[in-house]
């Protein structure tokens, strides 16, 4: 296989990973990768993450995961394409599929934004903490539309956009990678006692990983939604730059602060955790008070920059062909 064929592959591995996820999404009883990943981050948090040696042994969780993740699945699809490029490309699609999540971050929203529009606060309480760590037991209908919005604007980026950036240049190896090491930073890599050695290596990894991919998604985000703002590219891009680096992860405030921007409401402020105040830094401007509906616009933006993104890379794609064609 050279260098065109396999760019080509990953294009058609990447275009079925989208349209399975659109149709199949993650049913919940089927097998997943990020559960298996779990697991065994798991099994190595609860024997490791002890001693003096906490820092090699998360730097170990790190390098077992390159073996399991990227290692194996890579020899997997090498063999798989010398018996026959489709067949690769089948199971690299289907690879592919299951690190993203388009239709279920939706369809997680959707699960609080329903009740709330009907103002069902209890329900739209319970689900919103399925969906994110703070505490959700007293939040109000503007406070648990911020943390909806919150959390799909920053998954965009974690959950889609990322895994389908190393998928372009890594195959479904390379999106397997990603999604341990991002699994490992949501299980390990937090700055406590607990973790602030053993998640030491996941953490710095995965803030290395996603910075490239965070960056390229707020672009492609504004570039794909400004039609439907009433704001211009230059403010949104204004916005970015000014709020993004105020976000306690260096990664995370682009795609929130692209759709405070965009849709003109105020994201941050003030979270629980435990019963613990956290003030976070706040992302763009309060132009309008955060309601359900913001909920609706922020799926809508999810969606325009992950089929935006697909258009990107195969552009890029086409490209990048041509290039080799003529060298």
């Amino acid at each position: 296989m050279d260098f065109q064929q396999l760019i080509v592959a990953h294009l058609l591995a990447i275009s079925m990973a989208l349209v399975l996820d659109a149709i199949i999404g993650d049913p919940v009883n089927w097998p997943h990768p990020v559960r298996w990943f779990g697991r065994w981050i798991s099994f190595i948090d609860r024997r490791l993450n002890q001693g003096k040696f906490q820092r090699m042994n998360g730097l170990f969780l790190v390098l077992s995961m390159v073996v399991w993740c990227f290692v194996l699945p890579l020899a997997l699809l090498i063999a798989l394409y010398e018996i026959s490029y489709w067949i690769g490309i089948i199971v690299e699609g289907i690879m592919v599929a299951t690190t993203i999540s388009t239709k279920s971050l939706g369809e997680a929203a959707y699960k609080v934004a329903l009740p709330l529009q009907k103002g069902d606060l209890q329900e739209a309480r319970f689900q919103v903490g399925m969906i994110v760590g703070r505490d959700t037991d007293q939040l109000d209908e503007s406070e648990i539309a911020r943390a909806t919005v919150e959390t799909v604007a920053e998954n965009t980026s974690d959950g889609i956009t990322a895994p389908l950036f190393f998928a372009f240049l890594l195959g479904g190896a390379g999106a397997f990678f990603y999604r341990s090491i991002n699994t490992c930073d949501s299980m390990v890599g937090y700055k406590n006692p607990t973790y602030e050695k053993f998640g030491y290596f996941s953490a710095k990894l995965d803030d290395w990983l996603n910075f490239i991919p965070s960056r390229l998604t707020a672009f492609i985000m504004v570039i794909s939604n400004v039609m439907q703002s009433e704001f211009t590219a230059k403010h949104v891009f204004s916005i970015i730059k000014r709020d993004a680096p105020k976000h306690p992860s260096p990664n995370s405030g682009y795609g929130e602060s692209a759709v405070a921007a965009l849709l003109g409401i105020q994201l941050g402020g003030r979270n629980t955790y435990k019963g613990i105040v956290s003030n976070r830094a706040k992302m763009g401007d309060p132009l309008y008070s955060l309601n359900v509906s913001h909920i609706f616009k922020t799926v809508q933006v999810m969606k325009r920059t992950v089929w935006c993104t697909w258009f990107f890379y195969l552009i890029g794609g086409i490209l990048i062909g041509i290039t080799y064609t003529w060298s």
